[in-house]
């Protein structure tokens, strides 16, 4: 092959996924949305304290501290929020510098002892890697194996949280069979879930064109699809998915956005959770004019606010 060819196959897009990947003929991957990290340590606005923890040879966790676990005569243990970032399974990470400012506001909103979660990212490490990441974190996490956990964290009180495809994480987690099994989760939130399916529901778009970018993205992501996107990992309302009478949570909070385009599909799991498991059991949460994981990206604002408080109180309620 020529220079001329072997650049023309470089620079020619096979998959076109952004802003999140690009994928080129020759195998080159380019991920468009800048990513800073920042290291951990003592937050100066919320005087949270965070470190890393390595978990296996391709997975790590970043651990947050709240003031209130410290605070002089505290007794009581505090919740323990187990999150899992977004991305579409492709970008992002634990140390990520938006990741690391919303785990900082969590942990002191929540005054939770927070596990932010690393996870291999496709297409190097095709879904379920990130699954079994996950999962492998909850397992380490939920027995208190860091000194941090065993100290302040409260083992009846665990949560699950994540956005985007971190949301579709904690859906998984909760259904799988060795969690059921286990002692049970207190609660799952889940923020702006990447969820999908063959047939648009509400105000979804019809055009095959608009639908491709998720039906694409989560194909490629995940070749192993039984169904594609109506795979029960991406739509846990398809027919023949197993019940959500199944998820081994107490309660379950779904936030959506109004100006995101799986705000339909976050509705949709609402819904079907009170009918399975009875409206007192779900609390749907929608911020208006704003969009996907809008929080992430302008922190300070009002709605970001908002969002955390209600997350919040749905922690620390009985």
């Amino acid at each position: 092959m020529s220079s001329a060819t072997a650049a023309t196959a470089d620079d020619e897009v096979v998959h076109d996924f952004a802003p999140l990947l690009l994928v080129y003929k020759s195998g080159r991957l380019e991920r468009p949305i800048p990513m800073p990290t920042a290291a951990p340590g003592r937050d100066a606005a919320t005087g949270v304290v965070s470190k890393d923890v390595v978990l296996s040879p391709h997975s790590s966790a970043r651990l947050y501290l709240p003031p209130a676990a410290t605070a002089t005569g505290r007794k009581q243990k505090l919740p323990v929020v187990v999150y899992f970032h977004g991305g579409g399974f492709v970008i992002g990470s634990a140390g990520s510098a938006a990741y690391h400012r919303c785990l900082n506001d969590l942990a002191a909103a929540c005054q939770a002892v927070a596990v932010s979660v690393d996870y291999r990212l496709a297409p190097e490490h095709p879904v379920p890697a990130a699954y079994e990441d996950s999962l492998a974190a909850l397992r380490w996490a939920l027995p208190a194996a860091d000194p941090w956990l065993a100290a302040h964290g409260d083992p009846a009180r665990v949560f699950l949280a994540g956005d985007s495809a971190g949301g579709n994480i904690c859906h998984h987690l909760a259904m799988h069979p060795d969690v059921r099994r286990g002692a049970g989760l207190r609660g799952i939130v889940l923020i702006h879930p990447w969820f999908w399916g063959k047939e648009p529901i509400g105000g979804e778009p019809r055009a095959p064109a608009k639908q491709r970018q998720q039906v694409g993205l989560w194909e490629f992501v995940c070749p192993g699809a039984a169904d594609g996107v109506d795979d029960p990992r991406m739509n846990p309302t398809a027919r023949g998915a197993p019940g959500l009478d199944n998820l081994a949570c107490e309660k379950v909070m779904v936030c959506v956005a109004e100006g995101d385009v799986l705000r339909w599909r976050g509705k949709l799991y609402a819904e079907e959770v009170a009918r399975a498991r009875g409206a007192g059991r779900v609390e749907l949460f929608e911020s208006e004019g704003v969009g996907h994981v809008f929080y992430l990206l302008e922190p300070a604002t009002e709605k970001a606010k908002e969002l955390l408080d209600r997350i919040a109180a749905f922690v620390s309620a009985e």
